[in-house]
């Protein structure tokens, strides 16, 4: 995996490399939404770090896969290497995509519960919600989803909050 040119994108799920293709306009513009308060957030409180795509995160030696975004805490900060993450972000946040969403429902879904990943949100752009995913004793259950005219708030990230029209607007 490590040897691959840079210039494509691929994850490794359970040892089998799975090509990702190129991510749309509506895409990019989410993760810099999404992204760019969740960073003011998390700098202004000194909660740890926020990373944006491409950055592989390594589960396992046959699990390597590249959120949208993730958060760190600094308790766990010791996961974040010059070249990667080694290890389960506190949060992460997939962009659902027509060509990748039942593929973020399910497999990277069950890989980030596997790993212990104790916040995952699904962002759909095309419905308009953002479901958030909280890690339980019997894996992960629902713990909101929001809509247009909702303001999200996370368990993981107390007192941060996204007003989901302004986002989807943009």
């Amino acid at each position: 995996y490590a040897s691959l040119p840079d210039d494509e994108r691929y994850e490794l799920i359970d040892g089998e490399l799975i090509p990702m293709p190129s991510p749309k306009v509506i895409h990019q513009l989410l993760i810099f939404s999404i992204g760019s308060p969740l960073r003011e957030f998390v700098i202004r409180l000194s909660l740890g770090k926020v990373i944006p795509s491409p950055i592989d995160v390594i589960l396992s030696d046959f699990n390597v896969v590249q959120p949208d975004l993730i958060f760190v805490s600094n308790a766990r900060s010791r996961i974040i290497t010059e070249d990667n993450i080694r290890g389960a972000p506190d949060l992460v946040v997939e962009i659902l995509s027509p060509s990748t969403a039942d593929y973020d429902r399910t497999t990277k879904r069950e890989l980030y519960e596997r790993y212990g990943v104790p916040e995952y949100w699904l962002v759909d752009p095309y419905a308009k919600t953002i479901t958030i995913l909280r890690l339980g004793a019997d894996g992960y259950n629902v713990h909101a989803v929001y809509g247009e005219g909702d303001a999200l708030s996370s368990p993981t990230l107390a007192g941060f909050s996204l007003n989901l029209s302004e986002l989807f607007q943009a």
